[in-house]
């Protein structure tokens, strides 16, 4: 992946991204493409966990953009220190490691087999612009 991928677009007064030496902090990236959310709504106890699989690939993948954005010539991101995946689910949904591992694997195919470090898969009640997954990750530059 290189630098030159389109960047998220912040939805409010933050930055996507910011480095303090070695480490990478993303803010919460939800699945939008050039600012426009693409999917929306919250995620259903009787649909197929599968259903959410592209909002979450691609609220990984803007996290990951926005973290690659913060990188210099010749470096790379080691390992994803913490990966926090927040899901807009109704009350009774209880799959939220399954909906949260298509995060892990998105950034798996990028970063390779043991770059995911400690992980939390949480329930709420709404995420801004009824986005359905928002995702935060830290990561380490080497």
């Amino acid at each position: 992946m290189s630098n030159s991928k389109e960047q998220p677009v912040p939805q409010g007064k933050y930055l996507s991204a910011i480095r303090h030496a070695d480490l990478i902090y993303v803010s919460g990236m939800t699945p939008r493409k050039n600012g426009q959310l693409i999917y929306s709504g919250k995620i259903k106890t009787k649909e197929p966990v599968e259903s959410n699989k592209d909002a979450v690939r691609l609220a990984a993948l803007n996290a990951l953009t926005a973290a690659q954005s913060c990188l210099s010539d010749g470096e790379s991101i080691s390992i994803i220190l913490q990966l926090n995946v927040f899901l807009n689910a109704e009350e009774d949904f209880t799959a939220h490691a399954k909906v949260a591992d298509y995060a892990s694997e998105l950034l798996i195919e990028y970063l390779g087999s043991n770059c995911i470090g400690s992980r939390a898969a949480i329930g709420v009640a709404s995420l801004p612009s009824n986005a359905p997954i928002e995702i935060a990750i830290i990561g380490k530059v080497v």
